[in-house]
């Protein structure tokens, strides 16, 4: 999830993985693969960055808890 502002200022978070468009018109406009649309204050880059960031902490999180499982195997593996 990432967080946004609408153009009144309202914080959302947004789903970035059901994002299917960003559009800059001078406005940025999200448009999600169910249909809905959201305008809001940040930038095509902005945005962006905010999806690389969020897709980065989780791919650390996937690879944490994947070493995690591998250590526990092998303490399990070792009695």
């Amino acid at each position: 999830m990432i967080e946004l502002h609408k153009i009144d200022n309202t914080k959302i978070l947004l789903n970035s993985d059901l994002i299917e468009c960003v559009e800059e018109t001078p406005d940025t406009i999200i448009t999600l693969v169910t249909g809905n649309k959201y305008v809001v204050v940040e930038k095509f880059n902005e945005i962006l960055e905010k999806v690389i960031d969020f897709r980065k902490k989780i791919n650390a999180q996937g690879i944490s808890y994947i070493q995690i499982m591998k250590e526990e195997k092998k303490q399990n593996n070792r009695y």
